[in-house]
Order: structure tokens, then C-alpha cells, then sequence
């Protein structure tokens, strides 16, 4: 499953497609608050990217693919 949350983070992994929106969503809304860890994302659907850039959550990794690594995580920290 490309959305594994823990304890302490929310592990966003492999290939994200739109159907693991909600579920990224749930444990993002869920208490404790949990940062997520991005090393092991290859690719964010659309759908997913909006529901990070809605919640901006803090990232705990960042992913090694370097599209993703130099493109979404700016945006995610962006206050705009």
C-alpha cells in the first residue's frame, strides 16, 4: 500500500495514484499530528500532491527521486 502510516509517520511510498487521496487524507486528519516521509516516492498522482499541499504537513524524508525531490517538497514548504 502506497500510504503506511505508523505510530510516528506517514510513509508515502512507491507509485501514489489517485486512489490513495483519501486514504493520505484520513492520516493526515488523524491525532497525532505525523510528519510523512517522502524516500521511498516515486510518483504522486495529481490528486495526492493536492492533498499534501492542502494539509502541509511537515515532510520527515525527502524522496531520492529527484523530480519529486526538487519540485513538490519546495511547494510543500512553501507559506505562502
Amino acid at each position: 500500500m502506497p500510504v503506511r502510516p505508523t505510530e510516528t509517520l506517514i510513509h508515502v511510498e512507491g507509485g501514489c495514484g489517485p486512489e490513495d487521496a483519501l486514504p493520505l487524507l484520513e492520516a493526515l486528519q488523524a491525532l497525532p499530528p505525523r510528519p510523512v516521509a517522502l524516500a521511498e516516492c516515486v510518483h504522486l498522482h495529481t490528486a495526492v500532491l493536492q492533498v499534501l499541499m492542502a494539509v502541509r504537513p511537515a515532510v520527515e524524508t525527502l524522496p531520492a527521486e529527484p523530480f519529486l525531490a526538487r519540485w513538490v517538497v519546495p511547494v510543500l514548504k512553501d507559506e505562502r
